[in-house]
């Protein structure tokens, strides 16, 4: 079965959506400079009251046998890739031979071992996934070896939602109530913003831990954005809400400062990262360095499924875990169900985000009681819902 076609088609449909979609944002590394840290959150183009305009972008891989993968949704950067210098590879290649086209996309992308091309070889990596999955008939946990389980416990990525504390503990104790017993929040403050920054995320993990209980975990991430002293500061002052987690506190090139703050961290707060690091590589010298307890790459980031695999299999022999981040709530189920739940223990499900990312799926993976069930479909489930799409457009570069 011979690889005929790869094209990138971008979707476009409407999205009912009462007020503001986006309530806030979390930190960035470029908020230091206070014209970042003016701006507000992510914004979708309205289409009329209560609606929003959706558009996105996938990836198809067409055979010589009628068998198409699907991957996405992906960035117009990550296309122009996609068409420009990773597909003439592709063409009239085995589709099943995964390997060795994960490895002449790596090799041809030399300089791209980080970054927007690791990201393109990423989304293809799924899309091949896809299709070798639908070509036998099954998901591709299946293939990989899975399921190991019923059921995985998804936690709750508040990410859009308002930070302001009554409304953060009223969305927390909705959270609660739809059976998630974890949750994970982004507060907007880091060294830059002193005291009173502080005070505001104390005040909100305080508010957090008074609306869920004891018994609900609470994540803090801090997206690369805070420093050494501030974050083993941070960790003291929150302790006693017995937050999980503080993730990402530094940025990503700094695997020294990961191991003193995992080495520092107050008893039962734990240090969770890799979002931002790539391939078996990337996140071997962070787990050579002792860097964290949790390393959390993204499928569709750090190489696709094939690379994840390995990646999982340095996990194990480190004895630490591996909870992918949650950009493809699809792709991810299929790799934990294949991956003991010692290992992966735990899915990110990003609330608001996965109303984008998953608005074209015709068979989108929800959690459902705070759990999420081994996928049927397919490959990777990657069917697109016909009656969402309100025009498409075939993306080609020159």
């Amino acid at each position: 079965m011979k690889i005929a076609a790869v094209r990138c088609v971008e979707y476009t449909g409407t999205m009912d959506h009462p007020g503001a979609f986006w309530e806030e944002r979390l930190i960035r590394p470029v908020d230091v400079y206070p014209h970042f840290a003016a701006q507000g959150p992510e914004y979708l183009p309205p289409s009329a009251p209560g609606s929003y305009r959706m558009t996105s972008i996938f990836v198809h891989i067409e055979t010589d046998e009628g068998v198409t993968g699907t991957a996405g949704p992906i960035r117009g950067d990550q296309a122009y890739l996609v068409l420009t210098q990773i597909a003439p590879l592709l063409v009239g290649q085995d589709a099943l031979a995964t390997e060795y086209l994960w490895d002449v996309m790596y090799r041809y992308l030399v300089h791209g071992r980080k970054g927007v091309p690791m990201l393109a070889l990423s989304a293809v990596d799924c899309a091949l996934w896809d299709l070798r999955g639908r070509h036998f008939g099954v998901p591709v946990h299946v293939l990989l070896g899975g399921p190991t389980r019923d059921s995985i416990p998804a936690y709750a990525s508040a990410l859009g939602y308002s930070l302001e504390t009554d409304s953060a503990r009223e969305r927390a104790a909705e959270l609660v109530g739809q059976g998630f017993t974890a949750m994970k929040w982004f507060p907007r403050h880091g060294p830059v913003d002193g005291k009173a920054g502080e005070r505001a995320t104390i005040a909100l993990v305080a508010a957090l831990r008074e609306a869920v209980g004891a018994d609900v975990d609470i994540m803090v991430d801090a997206w690369m954005s805070w420093d050494v002293p501030y974050t083993l500061r941070m960790a003291q002052r929150l302790a006693e809400y017995a937050p999980r987690w503080i993730e990402e506190p530094v940025l990503p090139d700094k695997p020294a400062a990961y191991a003193e703050i995992a080495r520092r961290m107050p008893n039962g707060i734990e240090v969770s990262g890799g979002e931002h690091e790539y391939t078996r590589w990337g996140l071997h010298q962070l787990m050579a360095a002792g860097a964290m307890h949790i390393y959390q790459p993204d499928t569709y980031w750090a190489g696709g499924i094939s690379e994840m695999v390995k990646i999982a299999t340095l996990a194990s022999a480190y004895d630490v875990r591996l909870i992918p981040h949650g950009h493809s709530v699809p792709a991810n189920a299929n790799l934990s169900f294949a991956l003991p739940p010692t290992l992966t223990p735990l899915l990110e499900y990003l609330v608001k985000w996965n109303v984008i990312n998953q608005w074209f799926l015709e068979h989108p993976v929800h959690p459902v009681d705070g759990q999420v069930s081994p996928p049927t479909q397919p490959g990777l489930g990657m069917d697109l819902d016909q009656d969402k799409i309100e025009g498409r457009r075939e993306l080609a570069f020159t």
